[in-house]
């Protein structure tokens, strides 16, 4: 699989995205890490850039364990569901 170069805007700022996934793949992410760096600046609008990015890594880790967890946890209900 080939490597495709993807350029995206995230707050305000143009990145060169460089990987597999597929270009509106890219972009999809691209723009909910925007939505959840705008989202937080709304809140709080004094944050600089580095202190949002942050934050919002943050809140997608722990989107992302969560959701981690719930499909180990669906995972184990299958397995013992298994005759």
């Amino acid at each position: 699989m080939s490597k495709n170069r993807q350029t995206v805007e995230i707050y305000g700022q143009m990145y060169n995205i460089v990987g597999k996934a597929s270009p509106t793949y890219v972009r999809e992410v691209a723009r909910q890490v925007d939505e959840s760096m705008r989202a937080i600046a709304q809140g709080n609008p004094r944050l600089d850039t580095t202190k949002l990015a942050v934050l919002s890594a943050v809140n997608m880790t722990d989107a992302y364990m969560k959701l981690k967890q719930e499909h180990e946890e669906i995972l184990h209900l299958i397995e013992d569901d298994q005759p």
